[in-house]
């Protein structure tokens, strides 16, 4: 950082996941963007993310990326939460019927890539000190490598910093919530014995252990025991984590070479809002859970999905009025649902009460038989079932996740590859959007009679059935402003 930075539209603050894909998907859509990073340039293998749901695949299919990720881990078909419950993950509607186990840094590694292909502007060992908003922008104090302190001008400035979030503590938000794990850990390392499968998960007496393949000769264990609960800074050798792994599983595997230990707790807090004037929160910076389900980083990638293409609209002064409000008013109740399930899970597992454990039996026995529970359970944990509101009188289908559909020419998310709005249409369209460049049209693969408008994050902004063109111009009006 040597002289005065040109000022940028949008500046992201924080480059794991959330950042990464939100940075990538602005300058694909031909935004200029700067990517500040406290830490220096490297992607480390000790990252604490290890499982990709279904609709983060879906998101990365809609970027081209699916397939390649796929192929750095394994994929898993049964998901257990407690002894006694397992949930079937092919049932799902997607066409990612499992959860793939590969660590967080092959999913940094591929949206890296894809930023700096984009044209991202990457400023490391650059911490934020400061951050001052007026109606026009944002002035982003930066302590450089050098330790000077230069000022960065955006008009929009992303917090995807994690939970110590520097954009956050900069605009005044509180971090409200409380601890649900005191001491949890985690390591890496080499196994004499290989376990059955690519996940093993197992919980006894005061006991809890996984254990997951990275795929390349290595596993990450986590663990805890109730029994020493510490604080995050004691120290932690692998004799310990031999031994909560035994406890739990009835073997260590003969654990060796431990290439990374580690301690900390898990927190649930939320910020009490994820926009405050010029400055936006995603991921961690926004919310943090407990590993429970494996919902934290898969919901900060929906984060950035969604906010990318409102702050693209805004900045390209196309966003009709209120789009970037939006994201808040749809995101936030997503990040207190998954506040909750994942914090019920960890407090059913942990149950020492009797009516707890009785309450996490029933469960089991209840999701295990009942259908509509286990797919409800299946929609909440690997984030298909998650809806955002829509107007009174809309068409059922209106802010409902929509599915890999089969179209005329391909299938929808190919067709989302442009970063475009998609209208499906059982008739010809060619009126404003499109020559514009701001509309894909495609068709359906069968003869349905439904218009859908799907937004670039794979929603359904609109729906109609038989709709006839004067309709669908109106409904591209309002939501292609």
């Amino acid at each position: 950082m040597n002289g005065t930075p040109t000022p940028r539209p949008v500046i992201v603050v924080g480059s794991g996941p959330t950042g990464l894909l939100l940075a990538g998907d602005l300058a694909s859509a031909g935004v200029p963007v700067t990517l500040v990073e406290k830490r220096p340039r490297r992607i480390s293998n000790l990252s604490r993310a290890f499982g990709v749901h279904a609709r983060t695949l879906e998101q990365f299919d809609a970027r081209g990326l699916a397939d390649e990720l796929l192929a750095t881990g394994d994929t898993i078909t049964g998901l257990r939460l407690f002894r006694r419950l397992s949930l079937d993950l092919s049932t799902l509607p997607s066409r990612f019927p499992f959860l793939l186990i590969t660590p967080q840094y092959e999913v940094e590694r591929l949206l890296e890539r894809r930023a700096r292909e984009a044209g991202v502007e990457f400023a490391y060992e650059s911490e934020v000190v400061g951050l001052r908003q007026d109606d026009e922008g944002v002035d982003l104090d930066v302590r450089g490598p050098d330790g000077a302190v230069l000022t960065r001008r955006a008009a929009y400035v992303v917090g995807a910093d994690g939970h110590r979030s520097a954009v956050r503590e900069a605009i005044g938000l509180d971090f409200p919530g409380v601890s649900v794990i005191k001491s949890l850990i985690l390591a890496d390392v080499r196994l004499a014995e290989k376990p059955e499968g690519v996940l093993t998960v197992n919980g006894r007496g005061d006991a809890f252990a996984m254990i997951a393949s990275f795929g390349d000769g290595w596993y990450r264990v986590m663990g805890w025991n109730r029994r020493n609960e510490v604080s995050d800074d004691a120290p932690l050798d692998l004799e310990e984590v031999k031994e909560i792994t035994r406890r739990a599983l009835g073997t260590d595997y003969g654990m060796h070479d431990a290439r990374w230990l580690s301690r900390f707790h898990s927190d649930e807090r939320q910020a009490p809002h994820y926009r405050v004037g010029r400055v936006f929160l995603a991921g961690d910076a926004a919310h943090i859970h407990s590993p429970a389900g494996g919902q934290g980083m898969n919901t900060g990638l929906q984060d950035a999905a969604n906010l990318s293409w409102k702050l693209a609209a805004e900045v390209q002064g196309r966003a009709p009025e209120g789009l970037l409000d939006s994201y808040e008013a749809e995101r936030h109740p997503v990040g207190r649902a998954v506040l909750r399930s994942s914090g019920g899970l960890v407090r059913l597992a942990r149950a020492r009460n009797p009516l707890l454990r009785a309450a996490r039996a029933l469960v089991s026995a209840f999701v295990g038989i009942a259908p509509p529970a286990q797919r409800k359970a299946l929609a909440q944990i690997t984030g298909i079932g998650h809806a955002y509101p829509a107007p009174r009188g809309a068409h059922p289908l209106t802010g409902t996740r929509v599915p890999d559909v089969a179209l005329r020419d391909g299938r929808l998310y190919e067709a989302l590859r442009g970063g475009r709005f998609v209208l499906i249409t059982p008739g010809a369209y060619e009126g404003p959007g499109v020559r514009e460049g701001r509309l894909t049209v495609e068709h359906w693969a069968t003869d349905r009679r439904t218009t859908l408008l799907v937004r670039p994050d794979g929603y359904a902004a609109w729906a109609a059935e038989d709709a006839d063109t004067t309709a669908v111009e109106k409904a591209l009006a309002r939501h292609l402003g």
